[in-house]
């Protein structure tokens, strides 16, 4: 019978990226006639979508425009040309996006005390892009309200009232966030090879930064020191570095700061760039005997039920497979209370770190080729024994896509086919044909940040 075992491992060099793959205009265009598709499925006869700073992935994913320091809305209207309304700093910097839009001032989505000499009255811009008198709108911001039985709320917003009071003015209004971000059919739910190759890029890129954090960290050092060894060159970031230690870690998604890291100390960081996110926990420590008192089994009664259910998640995972059958391969390790599980054990990411989860108890949606998901199992115990932590992005991808992304993107395959040889003979994970790793470390788990080749192992 297999069971996981701390052992000592290289963790190889699977390179870092020579060349950034970039989403062509073709891409917006197709993804435009998709959203039409969907919009009379629907039955929107418009439908706007708005987004921020912080929530810009359906906005972006239709336009490449990605909002910096203002909001943007884009209106769609079957027949005209997409119009996207911006502020005073965003109307310049949507020049560089490649989707299909037509722009247009709107000063109030400027920060405020900026010129509003060019203010006119949102209903007309919108009449004077396609909207009429008695048409069915659709709204997409961020997300929407659901049950805990996945009851969607087509009436709870969470865009400005003043939005929504003014799409009002020209007939009914639903919340038309599943169209992108349904965990089984929404449009951001299956991706282009284009759209994983980005992902495997961000994922390398991520990843990397953090497997040198875990190298390179000493007792001593600062915490804001130690994220210095990321060697981070200004990509964008979709979350911001969460990294802490000692009394802090146990929180999670703290920031960096002075304080200094000592030996024995519990210890975090994650990191994500659009696309992908990763994460570790453990101690800094060498060895088990160097732990606080009382925890001297973290190995056995965390870190190595842990690891189980992790390469559970990894086997499981597939196309056609039911969200339900992976949390359950997940939860048959993990159910005990202690392991304090309280977040789906997966879910899909995208430009945003969290789109949607299949990945739930008794979850009928099946996933499939095209979908890109977070490894993401959470254990909070709320003892010494603090937590560990895997947490990474896949991208599944059937007989037809997995020759694309090889064929077009041979530098990412390259480094796909690594790391699948590496979870599969050096970790004991056996991955299905259809389940590409997009991280530099790809289910390496070590727990003893001093002694990082000592890394769990299914034998």
């Amino acid at each position: 019978m297999r069971r996981a075992i701390l052992t000592q491992i290289d963790l190889p060099d699977f390179g870092d990226p020579r060349s950034e793959p970039v989403l062509g205009p073709e891409i917006y265009a197709r993804r435009h006639e998709s959203l039409l598709r969907r919009m009379a499925e629907a039955r929107f006869d418009g439908l706007a979508i708005y987004g921020d700073r912080e929530h810009m992935a359906n906005i972006a994913w239709a336009t490449g425009h990605d909002p910096r320091f203002e909001e943007a809305l884009l209106l769609v209207v079957p027949g005209r040309r997409p119009t996207l309304f911006l502020g005073n700093e965003g109307y310049p910097y949507a020049e560089v996006a490649p989707g299909p839009f037509d722009r247009v001032l709107w000063q109030p989505l400027s920060l405020m005390g900026q010129p509003r000499g060019s203010y006119r009255p949102l209903d007309d811009l919108l009449r004077e892009a396609g909207l009429r008198d008695d048409m069915r709108i659709g709204l997409a911001g961020w997300k929407g309200f659901e049950t805990e039985d996945g009851v969607f709320d087509p009436q709870w917003f969470e865009t400005p009232h003043y939005l929504v009071e003014t799409l009002r003015r020209f007939g009914p209004v639903s919340n038309a966030a599943l169209l992108f971000m349904h965990p089984a059919h929404g449009l951001r739910a299956i991706n282009e090879a284009d759209q994983i190759a980005c992902f495997e890029y961000a994922g390398t890129k991520s990843s990397s930064a953090i497997r040198r954090f875990i190298h390179d960290v000493r007792p001593g050092m600062t915490e804001l020191e130690a994220c210095r060894n990321m060697g981070l060159d200004g990509a964008m970031q979709s979350v911001h570095i969460n990294m802490s230690s000692g009394p802090r870690a146990r929180y999670g998604l703290c920031s960096p700061g002075m304080r200094i890291i000592e030996r024995g100390d519990p210890i975090v960081l994650g990191f994500g760039l659009p696309g992908a996110l990763n994460c570790r926990a453990g101690f800094m420590v060498a060895a088990a005997s160097e732990l606080p008192g009382g925890i001297s089994d973290y190995a056995e009664k965390l870190v190595l039920p842990y690891f189980t259910a992790a390469a559970s998640w990894y086997e499981t995972v597939g196309i056609g497979v039911s969200g339900g059958e992976v949390y359950d391969a997940v939860m048959r390790h993990l159910a005990d209370p202690f392991f304090g599980i309280g977040l789906n054990p997966g879910h899909l990411i995208h430009l945003d770190e969290w789109v949607h989860s299949p990945i739930r108890r008794n979850g009928g949606h099946r996933l499939a080729s095209g979908m890109a998901l977070q490894c993401d199992i959470i254990p909070a115990t709320g003892t010494a024994y603090f937590t560990t932590n895997i947490e990474d992005g896949i991208a599944l991808a059937d007989d037809a896509l997995r020759a694309e992304i090889a064929r077009r993107f041979p530098e990412a395959w390259q480094r796909i086919e690594a790391r699948r040889a590496f979870m599969t003979e050096t970790l004991g994970i056996r991955l299905r044909p259809e389940v590409l790793p997009l991280s530099n470390m790809p289910g390496w788990l070590p727990s003893f940040w001093l002694n990082p080749g000592l890394a769990a192992a299914m034998r």
